[in-house]
């Protein structure tokens, strides 16, 4: 029984590019991020990190009057910019641009897979929202605009599956390791610049913004295996590694 199934685990990784390093640090990673997202989600439920949440959007703000941000007034506006990199129209018109170019390029099966990662993670994203329904933070007054639920940040999802995606796909292209680096890095830090300015603009609790970010790391992690499956099976072109 043991060995039947340590067969069919092995299958299933070398269908996914085989029994290597980045592969199993991959799916090791996307254990941990689910783990850790249904450990936020539960806390949530509970209530057990409403008074944290709560007690670090105070800390954002004036004590003496909650509808003004800490910091020089520059800095409001341009966490309302950090913002907007993890808009729905932001983040479209980036993936557009994208797909264009692997349009043009004549790489169609990796456009559909762009569409399919950012569509399926919009779809899923608006599943988690309405599942569950929490309501966006009362205790200090927003400062950008809101319109759906809370819980996961879709700003924080949203980018993270965006730009790690894109981050991914330039890092296949690029030759040296230090540059595919640089691509990650980018990546993760727009992704942070954006989960950090929906908290300081008081329109997320800080556990919306983290499981934003582990539901999208998952969902673009899990992609990036998706992809590396049809690449294999030459249903995806392949870039350079």
């Amino acid at each position: 029984m043991i060995a039947t199934i340590k067969g069919k685990v092995r299958r299933l990784i070398d269908q996914f590019g085989g029994v290597s390093p980045i592969v199993m640090i991959v799916l090791l990673i996307v254990t941990l991020g689910a783990w850790a997202f249904i450990k936020i989600a539960d806390e949530v439920v509970e209530g057990e990190s409403q008074h944290i949440d709560e007690t670090v959007l105070k800390s954002l703000r004036d004590p003496n009057d909650l509808s003004r941000p800490r910091g020089p007034a520059w800095l409001e506006e341009v966490m309302r910019d950090f913002t907007a990199l993890g808009s729905v129209t932001v983040l479209f018109l980036t993936v557009a641009a994208v797909v264009g170019y692997l349009w043009m390029v004549k790489k169609y099966a990796a456009m559909a897979l762009v569409v399919a990662a950012t569509a399926g993670g919009l779809a899923v994203g608006s599943v988690l929202k309405y599942f569950f329904a929490r309501p966006r933070p009362s205790v200090v007054p927003h400062l950008a605009g809101v319109m759906t639920a809370s819980f996961p940040s879709g700003h924080s999802m949203y980018s993270a599956i965006v730009y790690l995606t894109l981050g991914s796909l330039l890092a296949r292209l690029a030759p040296d390791w230090h540059v595919k680096i640089y691509f990650i890095i980018v990546a993760l830090v727009l992704i942070v610049l954006v989960g950090i300015s929906r908290v300081y603009l008081g329109v997320h609790y800080p556990t919306d913004v983290l499981a934003g970010w582990t539901a999208g790391l998952v969902w673009a992690l899990v992609c990036w295996l998706a992809a590396r499956y049809l690449q294999r099976k030459r249903i995806v072109e392949k870039d350079t590694e």
